[in-house]
């Protein structure tokens, strides 16, 4: 069984022991955000412990990810509490709770669905820097979800707009000792985690939370508790399927939406932890989980389930390696059940609050961020805006932002290629670029263009203008060293032959030189075949350069404008050392 497979992660037994108590911090924080998500799926709260009970054991056993946590989460819940009031379904009222199983169970079926059109594999076409401004950006409105809770207020619902409406609504329910707890937790959290790092503090945390109400008595001072909740496990629930009689659509419309929001959200924020720790997921297989684990929720009354970006934060930061962390966190929600639902009531909301929020502002990748910021602006602006339109248009239109952009990141690379034009180092072999080596010198009387892409429509043009703004009146050859070209298609192969004539037309040689022979059928299925009859294809650019009249030694044209042999380089020191340094670390021009 796969689930066994993830122990091989362990490099000593500590890891062991940082499962254990990942799991259990993972349980207890779920106990608060599980409930309130129940709420506004209108269920009774001990539905979103039930949702981390039979689900997440099923999801830990079935998953190809050895670290990633589900339960009742903010999305799914949100959109089963607004199906219930537009059909006009009282909370907690038999025909809410049939409801929200039938939900679960429609998306436990819209799963095996995309399980048979192997639609996992949308994840190939979001690139790392799309990914990680979805994740941040989901990060960011989970926090901005959370925050009314760190001051004593109600959580908010939606994307940023009604966020933060919402919490200057929730400002009237400020506490002060509320803000101290959550701000003290938060605070002190990540300066331990800093500095030790080895002590589980959100454990310490929690136990001081509930020893402080304990002794003090935090509610008398206005401090919310989590609720007292009935004791017992779920039974088998059988919805009854007349409550969606005439709203059939609705129910498979929205429940194809839950779908699509739980696979975006949980199966890139995997992808995402698998990339961070090098390890793969098997993206068609979560599918199945994501099915399964619905398909439980449903037959125990609870709504669909999701992968929780906020208690896969704390796994995380607490050094989960496997699997082991979920089967732990549901062994404890069980104990939870039988018998801890008494004690719940006194652990203080703000405290377990700070907890979620310390995880929440981990998976912001502000790293990757400036990562970006200092090597390619273009993928810099893809994080931003990826991460923005979740913020303002939730989880599944910043997927498809996403989607679009990845898409569009190849276009702009496929258009605009790496180029360069090259030339000869005195005294060595091979062709360097003139941009990236000092002492690479044109061979006079040549222009050698090497182009490192697909050649097609869209950017035959870069390849024709780059090599007419290089002609002067000495210029008898130009060599296109098409190494980097892998395909033409028709419009570049006939500007190809224009460039030609164009070019013979004033005592220029132009010749196609170093590609793989398929480009050659190519360019000839293409119409290109009279490149091959005037001698313009050659196999090298030596044979290309013999072939313009060029002998070796070639002479080469010095900076001041003097002429150089490419054999002499007497008075250039050193110069394997320095052009191994200035090819590895000079940007090219």
């Amino acid at each position: 069984m796969r689930f066994f497979k993830q122990f091989k992660r362990y490099r000593s037994p500590l890891d062991f022991v940082r499962d254990i108590l990942s799991g259990i911090i993972v349980a207890l924080v779920s106990i608060p955000i599980s409930m309130g998500y129940a709420t506004i799926a209108g269920l009774p709260p001990v539905y979103g412990l039930y949702g981390s009970l039979f689900p997440i054991l099923i999801f830990a056993l079935l998953t190809t990810s050895p670290q990633f946590v589900v339960g009742v989460d903010a999305m799914p819940a949100v959109m089963v509490g607004t199906l219930m009031v537009e059909l006009g379904f009282a909370s907690e009222s038999p025909d809410a709770m049939s409801l929200a199983a039938i939900m679960a169970i429609m998306v436990s079926i819209w799963f095996l669905v995309f399980y048979i059109a192997k639609a996992g594999r949308i994840v190939k076409y979001i690139s790392t820097p799309v990914m990680g401004g979805f994740i941040s950006g989901i990060g960011m409105t989970i926090i901005l979800m959370q925050l009314p809770k760190l001051f004593g207020g109600n959580p908010g619902t939606g994307e940023l707009v009604p966020l933060v409406v919402n919490i200057a609504e929730q400002l009237h329910n400020f506490n002060v000792l509320s803000f101290v707890l959550g701000m003290a937790t938060v605070v002190i959290i990540l300066v331990c985690k800093k500095y030790i790092p080895k002590v589980p503090m959100t454990i310490v945390m929690l136990v001081l939370g509930v020893a402080l109400q304990m002794k003090v008595g935090l509610d008398k001072y206005g401090v919310k508790l989590l609720p007292e909740t009935s004791s017992g496990l779920p039974s088998l629930f059988i919805p009854d399927i007349t409550v969606i009689k005439g709203n059939v659509d609705s129910v498979v419309i929205t429940s194809l939406g839950i779908a699509a929001v739980i696979m975006a959200q949980t199966l890139l924020a995997s992808e995402s932890y698998a990339m961070k720790h090098f390890y793969s997921i098997n993206k068609n297989n979560e599918l199945l989980a994501y099915g399964a684990m619905n398909l439980v929720a449903g037959f125990t009354g609870v709504c669909p389930v999701n992968g929780s970006v906020s208690r896969s934060g704390i796994a995380d930061s607490n050094g989960t390696k496997t699997q082991l962390m979920s089967l732990t966190a549901s062994a404890v929600m069980l104990v939870v059940l039988l018998y801890g639902t008494p004690y719940l009531k006194y652990m203080p909301v703000p405290v377990l609050t700070g907890i979620v929020m310390t995880a929440l502002i981990g998976i912001i990748d502000t790293k990757m961020e400036m990562r970006l910021w200092k090597a390619n602006k273009n993928e810099f602006i893809i994080f931003i805006v990826s991460f923005l339109a979740v913020l303002f248009f939730g989880t599944v239109n910043g997927v498809l932002v996403g989607v679009v952009l990845s898409f569009g990141e190849v276009a702009v690379r496929a258009v605009n290629p790496p180029a360069t034009f090259v030339g000869r180092i005195p005294g060595h072999g091979n062709y360097h670029s003139l941009n990236r080596n000092s002492n690479a010198r044109a061979i006079k009387g040549a222009v050698i263009y090497r182009f490192n892409g697909n050649l097609f429509f869209a950017n035959i043009d870069k390849l024709v203008t780059n090599i007419e703004h290089a002609i002067t009146p000495t210029t008898k050859c130009v060599v296109i060293d098409a190494r980097g070209i892998g395909t033409v298609d028709i419009t570049a192969a006939d500007k190809l032959v224009a460039l030609y004539k164009e070019l013979n037309s004033q005592g220029i040689k132009l010749y196609i030189t170093e590609h793989d022979g398929s480009l050659n059928d190519q360019l000839r299925i293409s119409g290109a075949g009279e490149l091959f009859e005037a001698g313009a294809v050659r196999q090298t650019i030596t044979l290309a350069l013999e072939a313009a009249g060029f002998e070796k030694p070639y002479v080469l044209e010095d900076h001041d404008g003097s002429d150089i042999l490419a054999t002499s380089g007497e008075e250039i020191h050193d110069i394997k050392e320095l052009t191994e340094r200035e090819w590895l670390h000079n940007p090219s021009k």
